[in-house]
């Protein structure tokens, strides 16, 4: 483990004062950590010396990607205080995906590179100027463009902290850093919705997907919405039943307007309309509630989510 290392990373992505969550996990026999902790706690000798520790007998160490709300006692998407970064998980072709993303002019240059494991990184921009939601849009738009993970977009992510080791890998693997610039993006720097997703990586996901298919609380709602369009249901009313059925979700009302418009687009897909209508449908569906600039975005984004959707289905 390489303590100045890790030290720099951290003092890097967040600033002096503000509370950071650190995750330790083990594989085999399981064991989980959480501490949350101002960020000169975490950077002080002490304390690396014993993440260092941790990490010997087995622990990977992990960091959110975003800093917590000073208080917080858990690493949950309330407890986040504002978007830091946005990230791309690259766990296949990573040299190639690396190199896509450099020459692309749809996205800023990263901030930083995490080499996780072989061919395997974590990219990292820093970023102001994002609310969860656009955040949570373009994460989701990075790893469609790009071959990313798209389970990885929730704001209270966690990332590898270069200068220990991945215990993943026989013999373990040291996490390295690049850091590429000391620039901070904004939303307009990201211009996702018109490139078009790597139709290999992205067979490549849904056949991972079908192998670890579980029926979930979220497929029954969306039986349920599907079910409510069809009969005629006022969309406005599926949105606010729905976010009432699923109070337990973090953001309830996000949920159900999101599920409503793959729905919704699903449907006139089928029914034959053009992608460019129901794109035009889906911003007049939320105009009223979402700022226009991420309305537009947003409805792109979920029509071409609908024609991935389609597509999959007739693929199985």
């Amino acid at each position: 483990m390489n303590a100045s290392i890790a030290t720099e990373f951290l003092t890097r992505c967040f600033a002096p004062g503000e509370t950071i969550a650190l995750l330790l996990r083990r594989e085999e026999p399981v064991r989980i950590a959480q501490r949350i902790v101002r960020l000169e706690q975490a950077t002080a000798p002490a304390y690396m010396r014993w993440l260092a520790h941790e990490n010997a007998s087995g622990m990977n160490i992990y960091v959110a990607a975003n800093p917590l709300r000073s208080g917080s006692r858990k690493r949950t998407k309330e407890s986040i205080e504002r978007v830091r970064h946005l990230y791309l998980d690259i766990d296949v072709d990573g040299e190639a995906r690396l190199a896509e993303l450099g020459a692309s002019d749809a996205v800023p240059e990263p901030t930083i590179v995490i080499s996780t494991s072989p061919g395997k990184y974590q990219v990292l921009w820093s970023v102001e100027g994002f609310d969860f939601e656009c955040q949570e849009l373009t994460l989701k738009q990075l790893a469609i463009a790009f071959g990313g993970d798209t389970a990885c977009t929730d704001c209270n992510r966690v990332i590898r902290i270069p200068g220990f080791q991945n215990i993943k890998y026989m013999p373990a693997y040291p996490v390295t850093v690049q850091y590429m610039n000391g620039s901070v993006s904004a939303p307009d720097d990201f211009r996702l919705a018109d490139v078009s997703p790597d139709p290999v990586l992205l067979s490549r996901r849904i056949s991972q997907q079908s192998r670890t298919r579980k029926h979930t609380h979220s497929e029954q709602d969306w039986a349920w919405v599907l079910s409510e369009l069809t009969g005629g249901r006022e969309v406005g009313i599926v949105t606010e039943t729905l976010a009432v059925r699923r109070s337990d979700k973090p953001n309830p009302l996000y949920y159900a307007r999101r599920t409503v418009d793959i729905a919704s687009a699903r449907l006139a897909l089928l029914a034959g309309s053009s992608i460019q209508d129901v794109i035009k449908m889906l911003e007049a569906q939320r105009i009223a509630e979402i700022p226009a600039a991420l309305c537009s975005a947003r409805a792109r984004e979920i029509a071409q989510t609908a024609v991935r959707m389609i597509s999959r289905s007739k693929i199985a």
